[in-house]
Parts: structure tokens; sequence; C-alpha cells
């Protein structure tokens, strides 16, 4: 069964429902074959069921009504989103199936939380406008948590893909703060929001959480919100050192890296659960300050990944291309290469 682009199209659609009659008129077996599949006339209204059918659709309104669901979503345009919800209330929450990019399905408030991810073009950016979408589907009916069984809450999807707008309208609408994904999940299995935030870089989300009241749980999270006060003593394991510091260099917390460093952790030690390291993280995610206060500790810019051989430069390099917004890459590739031979 085919799947919907990520950039949909109901005019190219339309034009593959005209050109099934045409093929099918001139006598092509395949085209008579996939009309007969659905029992279908040898007409616009047969070839454009038929085109839903292979689509997973039941028929081809629900496919035009999800095509322009996702038109509307992409654009943020919230209008056309009450006027949509007016007629089809079900289509605030009815799971968004069949597309090629998220073969699992997204709920619409998953859906809206994760544009920040182009998938189109492989690339993070940042765009306006989701709080009041997030608003409207709420007002309409969207469930805050999620449908029972997904295996995480539109919060947690926020907190992946760092939206921190949709993850304030969630949280003001009462979502839950500590619910925590399912340990089948794509993410961070079992964490919660803020694991996931702290995980993924998506420092804005954190602030928004920790502001919430979310909870922190072990020294690497508290370093992700940027205060270890209480979790430092000398029972703390050096290998939770070390994530707490790849944590605190991912969200440029520098405070959080002095102390670290301070009270003994190694500079360019290498998380053995998760193969983490300070600089090299700092350098990927486009953190000029964490790199400046890395190489202040002492922090080696020639020192490369074990699994790929790339130094620091590098990573920034490879990474660049990921983002529409390259600012801080920039600043660290020039700090970097002054420092490389």
């Amino acid at each position: 069964m085919p799947s919907l682009p990520p950039r949909p199209s109901l005019d190219h659609i339309r034009r593959l429902a005209k050109d099934l009659v045409r093929d099918a008129k001139s006598g092509d077996p395949a085209a008579l074959d996939r009309l007969q599949a659905i029992s279908g006339p040898t007409t616009l209204s047969g070839a454009q069921l038929a085109i839903a059918s292979e689509y997973g659709f039941p028929s081809w309104v629900r496919l035009k009504r999800d095509v322009e669901r996702r038109e509307i979503l992409d654009a943020r345009d919230v209008d056309r989103l009450v006027r949509l919800l007016s007629e089809e209330p079900d289509l605030a929450w009815t799971t968004m199936e069949h597309w090629v990019d998220h073969p699992k399905g997204a709920s619409p408030l998953g859906y809206l939380a994760m544009l920040r991810y182009d998938s189109a073009r492989c690339v993070w950016r940042d765009i306006p406008g989701t709080a009041a979408v997030a608003a409207t589907l709420l007002r309409g009916g969207a469930p805050v948590d999620g449908q029972p069984g997904d295996p995480e809450t539109p919060l947690i999807t926020a907190a992946s893909y760092g939206d921190a707008e949709v993850a304030r309208e969630l949280i003001e609408a009462g979502a839950d703060i500590e619910a925590r994904a399912a340990d089948d999940a794509g993410g961070v299995p079992g964490g919660t929001a803020l694991l996931h935030a702290a995980v993924f870089g998506m420092t804005s989300v954190i602030d928004v959480l920790v502001a919430a009241g979310a909870r922190v749980h072990g020294v690497e999270e508290a370093a992700a919100a940027g205060d270890v006060t209480g979790w430092l003593d000398d029972d703390t394991p050096t290998d939770a050192r070390v994530r707490a510091l790849v944590m605190a260099a991912n969200h440029e917390r520098l405070d959080v890296i002095d102390r670290l460093v301070a009270s003994g952790t190694p500079v360019d030690a290498i998380d053995p659960a998760f193969g983490g390291h300070p600089l090299r993280t700092a350098a990927r995610e486009g953190r000029p300050a964490a790199v400046r206060r890395l190489l202040d500790h002492g922090a080696d810019p020639g020192l490369r990944d074990p699994d790929d051989g790339l130094t620091p430069l590098d990573l920034c390099r490879k990474a660049r291309a990921e983002h529409t917004d390259t600012t801080g890459h920039q600043e660290v590739e020039s700090i970097l290469e002054a420092v490389t031979s």
C-alpha cells in the first residue's frame, strides 16, 4: 500500500484519479484491475474511490479531509482549522495515518508538536503559530494527554522536538507533567517529558517544564535544568557525573560545567553507557558558549569519536546541514578552527 508524501497536494491526487480514468477507458489492464479491485465504475468517482482505497482511506472524501488537515497544520492556519473542525469535529483527535514520514501514525497534537523538524527536507527550523493551533485542537476535543495506549503524550512529543509554545499550551490545559513514555516507545523509553527534553537538547522546553513544577530525577536532569545543588556529593557515581557534564554542555549551563569540573569530573571523559562526550556534544549541537567553557577547562579539541573518527569540528560541520538557523554552528566552527591544527 502506498503512503502519502510529506508535502500533500490535492491537485496531484486529483490528477492521479483523472489519469486512472483515462487509462481504464483506453483499456489498460492494470488500470482496469485497480478499478475492479474496489468494484468501481470507469468514472472519475470510481477512480477517486480506487485512489483513496489504495492509500488506505475508506472514501475519497476522507482522503481529501486528511490531506486538507495536514495542509492546515503545516500552514498553522487557525481560521481554516476552525472551519474544518466545525464540519468534522473528530479531525481534532483522530489519528493521522498513511503518511510516508509517519508510518506509525500521529495524533493531530502530536503531529503539530513535531513540526519543528521538516521531514521533507530533513532539517530543524523554528516556526511560529503552533501555540494557537494547539489551543484550537484542545478546544476542539483533542485529549491533552493523548489516547489510551499511545506510546507517549503530546507533551513528551513537544519536549522531544523542542516546541516550547505547544508544551506551554498543553501544560496550561492540564497535561500530566510527570507522565512517562511507554517502555517500548521510540524516544526515551519510560522517560518523562523533562528527560526527553534533556536528552534531545531542547533547553527552552526544559525551562517551561521546570517553571511548571516538573520534578528532577537525578544529577543528569539537574544539570540539564541548570542547578545541581544537592545532587553532587561523594556518593555521586563518576558515570552519572560525566552524563551530567554532557547534559550541561548540551544545554549551555555554564555554571554547572564549572561545578562539575571543579568537583573532579574529567572534562574529556566519555559516558560509558551512551557514549556522550561533553565537547563533541556541544560542538554537534552548536553551543558556542559551552564549547568555549569546556576548552577553558582543558578539553581537547582534537579528540575523535571512537565510533566514526570525527573530531568536534567535524561533527559541527556535519550537523550544520541539518539546521536552517546555523548561527550557533557557525560560531562553534570558528572557535574550533582557531584551536585545531
